[in-house]
Parts: structure tokens; C-alpha cells; sequence
């Protein structure tokens, strides 16, 4: 098979990726959600409020006074999804996104961030493309990224897997009435500054 026909192959693949998970947040996303978050057999509900351009919670267990996080950047997709006792919180681009997961902390009686996860689709030749995650609970850092190699594949260039990355990544607890951007911007930036350092170790092992 040519450099070409891959190509096309690769870029086809790629674009039908980009469209079954636009449909898929398009089916399953939404900006307000209803459920008990707070246990005691009560539906509560989340919500985006874009006047105050935060996460609101309306919480039985708090008489449905709000609960709410700092202002956030709404310019983007901005969802609310379910999860396993409890919400996701969604923010997508272009090429770019993250996920904020929250559930209600029975101690503390407060909604916790327990986890986070970004993804990016890189540039055209999808260098820096992947996924990651961090469980906030454990400090559990898993991330799987590529990065495209001009000088791989004869000069032609080539898509290369960097091996799964697994470490530890540790935040301070952080509450609902905590949460902003910044924290999504920490997270992005130990989380670039371990793809370069394995990126670079494997293209010194590819040398």
C-alpha cells in the first residue's frame, strides 16, 4: 500500500471518528440534569447557568440553595452528562476537549471533584493527538498520546504511539465551589509537560 492510499485511509478514519463523537454528545448532551446526587432519595438537579457562567447545583439535602463553582470560559460546547453517582461536567473545542467528573462526598456533605480527563485530535497530522485521565481519588495518571515523526517512514512522515504512559498525579482536594478553569489548565499542563518528556525519550530510543 502507497504513502498516499494510507493517508487517505488514515484521514478517513480519523473523520469518521471526529463525526460518531459529535453525534454522540450530540444525542446525550445537555445543559441542565436531574437526579439524586445527594442520596437521600430526592431528585436534585445541575445545571449551566449562563448568565453567571457557572456549574449550579440544587441540592435537597441543602433545600435547593445553590451550589455553584467559580466562573468558567462558556464559549465553548459546555455539557452536563450523567455518571456513576454522579455528573459529568464537558468542555469541548474544535480539536480539544475536557471532562470534569463530581460526586457528593457524604463527609464532607459537598460535591467533590473526583476526576478529570482530556483528549485532542493535534494539529492536521494529528501530532500530539491522544487521550488522558487522572482519578482524583487514587492520584491514578494514565495517558496515551502520538506524535508525528518527519523522519520516520523514509522522510514521509509517520503517526508514532508513544507507550501508555502510567504515573502519579496527585491534587488537592477540590470542591465544587473551587472548581474553574485554572484547575482544567493545571491538569493540561502536567499532563503536557509528561507527554513531552516520554515523546522525547522514545524518539532518543528511535535514533
Amino acid at each position: 500500500m502507497n504513502i498516499k492510499r494510507t493517508y487517505q485511509l488514515n484521514m478517513k478514519t480519523f473523520l469518521f471518528s471526529i463525526i460518531l463523537f459529535l453525534i454522540s454528545i450530540t444525542v446525550v448532551a445537555q445543559d441542565k440534569f436531574q437526579k439524586d446526587i445527594d442520596f437521600d432519595g430526592v431528585v436534585d438537579t445541575v445545571y449551566i447557568d449562563l448568565n453567571t457562567s457557572t456549574i449550579v447545583c440544587l441540592l435537597s439535602s441543602k433545600q435547593f440553595q445553590k451550589v455553584e463553582s467559580k466562573p468558567i470560559d462558556l464559549t465553548n460546547r459546555c455539557l452536563i452528562k450523567d455518571a456513576k453517582n454522579g455528573f459529568y461536567f464537558e468542555n469541548h473545542w474544535m480539536r480539544s476537549g475536557h471532562s470534569a467528573q463530581f460526586r457528593y462526598d457524604k463527609k464532607t456533605k459537598k460535591i467533590r471533584l473526583i476526576g478529570m480527563s482530556r483528549y485532542s485530535f493535534g494539529n492536521a497530522a494529528n501530532n500530539g493527538s491522544g487521550e488522558s485521565s487522572v482519578n482524583l481519588l487514587t492520584g491514578d495518571y494514565i495517558g496515551n498520546w502520538n506524535y508525528y515523526d518527519l523522519a520516520a517512514n523514509n522522510n514521509e512522515g509517520k503517526l508514532i504511539k508513544i507507550p501508555t504512559i502510567k504515573t502519579k498525579m496527585f491534587f488537592n482536594k477540590i470542591y465544587l465551589e473551587d472548581f474553574d478553569e485554572g484547575i482544567s489548565v493545571d491538569y493540561t499542563d502536567q499532563c503536557s509537560e509528561l507527554y513531552y518528556k516520554h515523546r522525547d525519550q522514545l524518539k532518543k530510543q528511535r535514533e
